[in-house]
């Protein structure tokens, strides 16, 4: 039996040209993500494990 499979939404317009203008910002300055404290956590489960650190 087949499904339909609705379309994927394009964005025309005024909302693409903003997605687009908010996409090249982004880019063009990314920000840092501090993942110090979830790596702590991954090693000491990691650890509790056996599966290495």
């Amino acid at each position: 039996m087949a499904y339909y499979i609705k379309p994927i939404p394009t964005l025309t317009g005024e909302a693409a040209q903003r997605f687009n203008d908010r996409a090249a910002e982004v880019e063009a300055n990314p920000g840092s993500i501090d993942f110090t404290e979830q790596v702590k956590i991954a090693r000491k489960i990691l650890a509790e494990a056996h599966l290495g650190y």
